[in-house]
């Protein structure tokens, strides 16, 4: 069996699964949309350099944007479940199968690596800062992504779930921390040399969790994972089913949705609330608040503020329409009561919940900037709130019309 063949081939049939629907993703208009935002962003960052502000934290700017995507390790092996039992016996030869795995994990996600590194770049050497040497920082991100997949790769293979969580703990540690000598530390042979004492402590390390010589479960619960996040992204724009989605333990919010009545008229909402809360989606929001209120805060009370707090409730709203696909097709929604005509109602009814408490929770930072500076205008922060909440009932309005004209339709 040639088993690179087969990657190959399940590959493109994944791929010929998701390639149908992109026309349908431009025609919505986000081709455009993506086309003004680079040339907006173009225009402001080229003045932004132009004047950049003194004292500007530029090492921590690019230690905040360069750590994430350093550490971040993600592998698509299109493992399929039957392989449990047809490549069982092949196990030996794995190899052959997850070489290119591992490669393509490395190699596309070092690719927007360095495109933010060229865009923070010129932000950088204006700066004033000893100026580290461009070639040594792409070297350095190459080794340390490297370093970082490897060590990824090893937490699948780990049998239990706790040391799995302490390895990936120990893996962001480590690479912050190298990431952090190598921009802070103007000695670049006593950065290098640190480096290279914790790479090989980590992968001594590494050694000790007792692992499985091949974790089939769990690559084919981190595959379903990849493509079902490949399908509710598609979902945004196509009418895409968002199953298969990975279930997060999350007990310490495990009581949200206790207090719903029990009875047949909220039993979808109990499901649905129950569903989010341990689906991906609500990392996926929480960490887009986080960042939108960074920019927010940092971009201050202004023009630019305000457009970043819009631009950032959209966003969200984009992501939580995958709501709407929950359970439609499942059969767990036939264990509950739910009753006919319930289920667009009650997903209208969260979202719009969500959003209009997290367009409060992004207006702080919008609010400790206007209270923070002495010249700001207040009125650009009530405005940019108003704005927020008027975008809320736009989209709520836009959706109650068209998903009900789509459930008409079917």
């Amino acid at each position: 069996m040639d088993l690179r063949a087969l990657r190959s081939q399940r590959k493109s049939s994944f791929w010929g699964q998701i390639i149908p629907y992109l026309p349908y993703v431009f025609q919505s208009g986000v081709a455009v949309v993506l086309l003004i935002l680079i040339i907006v962003f173009s225009a402001w960052y080229t003045s932004f350099l132009q004047a950049l502000p003194p004292g500007l934290p530029i090492r921590w700017i690019m230690f905040l944007l360069l750590g994430p995507l350093t550490v971040y390790s993600g592998f698509r092996t299109y493992v399929q479940p039957a392989d449990v039992i047809f490549l069982l016996p092949q196990e030996s030869r794995m190899k052959e199968y997850l070489f290119p795995v591992y490669f393509s994990g490395v190699v596309y996600k070092l690719l927007g690596l360095y495109l933010v590194t060229l865009t923070v770049w010129p932000m950088y050497v204006r700066s004033g800062e000893p100026v580290i040497p461009f070639w040594g920082m792409l070297i350095v991100l190459l080794l340390l992504k490297v370093l970082s997949t490897y060590g990824a790769w090893q937490e699948l293979r780990i049998t239990t779930s706790r040391a799995k969580a302490g390895y990936r703990l120990l893996r962001w540690c480590f690479i912050l921390l190298m990431l952090a000598a190598w921009i802070w530390q103007p000695a670049w042979w006593k950065s290098l040399l640190f480096m290279l004492l914790l790479s090989v402590n980590y992968v001594l390390a590494l050694r000790f969790p007792m692992k499985h010589a091949l974790a089939w479960e769990n690559l084919i619960s981190y595959e379903k994972s990849g493509a079902a996040r490949a399908m509710m992204i598609l979902g945004w724009f196509v009418e895409i089913p968002a199953e298969g989605q990975k279930v997060i333990r999350r007990r310490w919010l495990s009581m949200i949705g206790n207090r719903i009545p029990w009875k047949q008229s909220t039993s979808y909402r109990y499901l649905l609330i129950k569903t989010f809360v341990r689906s991906e989606l609500l990392g996926i929001i929480a960490r887009l608040a986080l960042l939108g209120m960074l920019l927010i805060y940092w971009t201050g009370n202004s023009w630019l503020g305000v457009a970043i707090y819009v631009f950032f409730i959209f966003i969200i709203a984009t992501q939580l329409t995958a709501l709407r696909y929950v359970h439609r097709d499942s059969p767990a929604a036939s264990y509950y009561p739910i009753m006919q005509g319930i289920r667009l109602k009650e997903v209208l009814r969260l979202i719009s919940r969500l959003l209009f408490v997290l367009a409060a929770i992004l207006w702080l930072p919008l609010l400790a900037a206007s209270l923070i500076s002495p010249d700001a205008n207040p009125m650009l922060g009530i405005g940019g709130l108003a704005a927020g909440m008027l975008l809320v009932l736009i989209l709520r309005s836009n959706w109650t019309r068209k998903w009900s004209n789509l459930e008409e339709d079917e």
